[in-house]
């Protein structure tokens, strides 16, 4: 079988490796939150909502495959199973069922937030480490920070 060798320290790849899992986890979980609450919101902003969580998936899934090939780049195996996903991510459980517009802007300002928060970890435990790592997370961080202003506007 081939591996990749990294030119990481062992040290040095142990962080990354860490955080580019974690990221991945919880990026895969954000496209499923965002995807579920899209399926079943409702009210009276419904459209806009529901298009908008759309955007959320698209980024979290681009991201996602972005740190996936970074960890195999860098001779870690990525996780992405669902079982990985479910027992480590970062972010709350979803409500089941119908979700309220305003509930459902909610409930992405807190799993954007949560993931944002857990990203800028990532982005001072790597600086050191990897610094083209840390720039994937730096990357991501700006992106999912737009949309927690968008969500955060809807609720103004």
């Amino acid at each position: 079988m081939y591996v990749v060798k990294s030119p990481l320290s062992d040290a040095d790849l142990k962080v990354v490796s860490e955080a580019l899992q974690g990221a991945l986890v919880d990026l895969v979980d954000l496209s499923l939150v965002a995807k579920q609450i899209h399926w079943n919101v409702v009210g009276p902003r419904f459209r806009s909502v529901h298009l908008q969580l759309d955007e959320v998936v698209d980024t979290a899934r681009l991201h996602s495959d972005t740190v996936a090939e970074r960890a195999s780049t860098l001779g870690v195996s990525p996780d992405g199973r669902a079982a990985t996903v479910a027992g480590t991510s970062g972010i709350g459980a979803v409500p089941e069922g119908w979700v309220k517009d305003v509930d459902a802007v909610r409930a992405l300002v807190d799993a954007l937030g949560a993931v944002i928060t857990r990203m800028r970890e990532r982005v001072n435990a790597t600086g050191e480490a990897d610094p083209v790592s840390q720039d994937i997370f730096i990357g991501i961080t700006a992106d999912l920070e737009k949309h927690h202003w968008m969500f955060q506007a809807e609720n103004g």
